[in-house]
This record gives structure tokens, sequence and C-alpha cells, in this order.
């Protein structure tokens, strides 16, 4: 059994991953650590478990491991003295504000040799892993151009206040609707298409909601050439979150409930033999991680993966500050 510890309620999944810990029969949460304006204390009377206000009282408690929902700013600090106290850890995106936090993490955890996961569920969705099993497999030819967007209403109906307020403000979040949901579009362009080689992107504020970035867009070029493009705002209403995929023999689209693939690489017989042998989408991340913990299996995610994320959203911030294109890395 692993004993969990949570830091820190400020996310707004942190009570999901509460609940998948207590839904885990190999895991079970026994305390929360917390500033008191992110609603620890009152989650640890929710859950019936013991509340820290010092976080090394915390991590000397028993726990074995930690679930970080900490704001985003404070990733490099509690993640750091986590995997110093041997702690295993699994956090939620992004993985720092910028690289050089993201380089404390890796040196700590690597040093520690405890088990991470960052949470990119996307990782674990079929029709995504479909869609790089066919890139990888060279099914649509050379990829050429890839279209990533992702939206809800956060600064239209105002989702953030109280204990969530942080969101709203660049130095405890790192950046608005583009760091925080986009995480999850610029992580799958980036694993599907490779390499970027710069980005040029506009980042603005549209519904005046919070004071930060509630609509963007942002061209990339990778090392092949090939071209994505990535959107991102809290100012949608309806509409499909599209992810698109093109090569020089096929496409793949998933949005509008569904996923279209065409290929130039195989007959219809082939092709719907392809669908037919699709992988199998693995367990969620925190399955992952506390099988990893209890009996060493792998992980499909890595902490590569989560300063791969935060280089390219640095960068996009950069162009959008700068108004020019930037170079990776950074």
């Amino acid at each position: 059994m692993v004993k969990i510890g949570m830091i820190s309620f400020a996310h707004v999944h942190a009570e999901g991953y509460a609940r998948q810990v207590n839904e885990n029969p190999d895991a079970e949460l026994v305390a929360i650590w917390d500033q008191e304006e992110y609603g620890g204390k009152q989650a640890a009377e929710r859950h019936n478990v013991p509340f820290y206000e010092d976080l090394g009282a915390f991590l000397a408690s028993g726990i074995d491991a930690v679930v970080v929902n900490a704001i985003t700013a404070d990733h490099p600090d509690v993640m750091v003295a986590a995997a110093q106290a041997g702690k295993h850890i699994f956090t939620e995106k992004a993985l720092a504000i910028d690289v050089t936090g993201c380089d404390q993490i890796i040196e700590a955890v690597e040093v520690a040799n405890v088990k991470f996961m960052i949470s990119l569920p996307s990782r674990a969705n079929g029709d995504i892993l479909f869609a790089k099993k066919a890139v990888d497999d060279g099914i649509l030819g050379e990829i050429t151009f890839g279209r990533g967007r992702i939206a809800h209403s956060a600064a239209l109906d105002r989702w953030f206040s109280g204990s969530s307020a942080w969101f709203a403000d660049a130095e405890r979040a790192g950046g608005g609707a583009l760091f925080d949901l986009g995480c999850h579009r610029v992580d799958v362009i980036r694993w599907l298409m490779g390499e970027p080689k710069s980005v040029i992107a506009k980042i603005n504020n549209f519904a005046d909601a919070y004071p930060i970035d509630d609509n963007s867009v942002a061209v990339v070029e990778f090392a092949n050439k090939a071209l994505g493009i990535i959107d991102c705002t809290w100012i949608h209403r309806s509409g499909p979150n599209m992810l698109e995929i093109y090569g020089t023999e096929g496409s793949i689209a998933i949005g509008h409930g569904g996923m279209h693939f065409e290929t130039r690489k195989l007959d219809e017989e082939q092709k719907k033999e392809y669908l037919e042998n699709r992988p199998e989408p693995p367990e969620s991340p925190m399955r992952q991680w506390v099988n990893a913990i209890e009996k060493d299996t792998p992980m499909t995610i890595t902490i590569q993966d989560g300063r791969n994320l935060t280089e390219l959203l640095q960068a996009t911030y950069l162009s959008a500050e700068q108004g020019r294109s930037i170079e990776l890395p950074l």
C-alpha cells in the first residue's frame, strides 16, 4: 500500500486526484499540506486525514509519495524538497514556469531516483495514440502540418475566484489560458511532430475578465520543416476542439465526436485491419505511477516530456512578448 500525501489543493483537479488515490486498492491518502488560502485544511477535514502547515513535518510523516497540486510557481521548491526526502512524485502540469525550474526538479528527481509522473492524460487517449502510431509507422508519409485547438469558457463565465484565483495571476500560474489549458495541445502537437525549431505567437486578452491571457495562437516550425498551429482560449462558447495531422500520404483529424483517417499507403482492406489493430490505451497516469512504485513497472510519460512542454510554452510567451520568432532549444 502506497501512503500518499497531497501537496496543496490549489489546482482545480486536486479533488479528482484525491479521489483517484482513494479508489486505487494499492494507494491510500494519508496526509495533506497546504498554504491556508488554497483549501488544503478543508480538504483534510473532508478526507479525515491530518493537515500540515509545515512542509518538512509533512514530508517526515511516514508518507511514501506525494501528489503535487501547488501553484505552478511553487513546483520547484516543493518537488525538490519531496525528492530530497525520498518521496515519489506525481504532479499536475505544467512541470514548472520555465526551463530553469524544470532542470532543478529533474536534477533532484534523478539524484533521489524516485518515481516521477506528470499528468498529461492526452497521452492515454486512444485516438491520439492511434495518431502517434500512424505517424511513427510512416502511414501518413512525411508529416507536413498539424493543428491543435483546445478551448473552454473560463473567461466568459469567470470560473476562477477564491482559492482558484491564482490561475489569473501570471506570477503564480506562469500564464493564463495557454499555460494552463494549452498544455494538453502543446504537449500532443510536440509529441506527434517532433523537435520544434522555432515559434511565433500572438497572445492577448479578449474578454477582460482576468488580468491574464485568454486567447492565443502559435505557429511552430519543426525540425523537418513541418508547421504546426496551436490555438487556445478561455472564450470558447461552442464548437469542436480539433486535433489534425497531415502528411504527404494521408491525414488524421480527431474531433466532431470521432476520428477521420485517410492514407494512400494502405488499400481499404489494409486500412481496416490497421484500424482494428490500433494500440490499447495505457492506464491513467495516476495508475501508472502507483504501479511503478509498487511493482517497478514502466511508465509512458517521462519527466523530460514535462520539460519539453514547458520549453515550448516559455518560448511561445517570449515570442508574443517580444514580437518575434523565438528559436529553440532555449
